[in-house]
């Protein structure tokens, strides 16, 4: 097997066995997808099924949005509720990403081993996503599962991060 095409990337992992609890696990799963079905997000979809955005700036309102957003999280945050979140076991590092594929700090992956774990995406808006991957070597995982949303966030990451890796190459030179 030849080793896929990774860039550094500071992310972090919280992961489990799948083993574990497979129904749990799948269930937080379809709940990450989810997670902008929001009061909020819902008023928004059907505001625009019904044409009522049509004149309205869309990065504006996605803006005002996400503000709503973080004051909700700032209410949650005084009244000292959390989000509920399946307990997973193991928390690492991500050393580097690609698009199929990730590797981590330590060595803690058993290799051929199914595992559910919550990626802290550092994208705009920050959100937690739901991913199941493959361990091909101690250190180095393959995603199986993601949902298309993040699947496509993810692969901008990466690009990006390809990019800044490529702009920091050419200022050394």
């Amino acid at each position: 097997m030849s080793r896929p095409r990774l860039v550094p990337a500071p992310i972090s992992l919280l992961f489990s066995d799948v083993e574990l609890n497979k129904e749990l696990f799948e269930r937080e799963f379809q709940q990450l997808s989810e997670s902008d079905d929001d009061p909020i997000s819902q008023w928004l979809k059907l505001a625009k099924a019904k044409g009522d955005t049509r004149d309205t700036d869309p990065v504006l309102l996605q803006l005002i949005v996400e503000l709503h957003r973080k004051i909700d999280a700032l209410e949650m945050f005084l009244k000292d509720e959390v989000p509920s979140r399946v307990s997973l076991l193991n928390h690492v590092a991500i050393k580097a990403i690609g698009f199929e594929h990730f590797e981590i700090e330590e060595p803690l992956f058993e290799e051929g081993k199914m595992y559910y774990g919550r990626l802290e995406m550092p994208v705009y808006p920050k959100r937690d996503v739901g991913v199941f991957f493959q361990a091909e070597e101690s250190n180095l995982a393959k995603f199986l599962k993601m949902h298309e949303r993040d699947e496509k966030e993810w692969n901008a990451y990466v690009t990006a991060r390809e990019r800044v890796m490529i702009r920091e190459t050419r200022e050394k030179r």
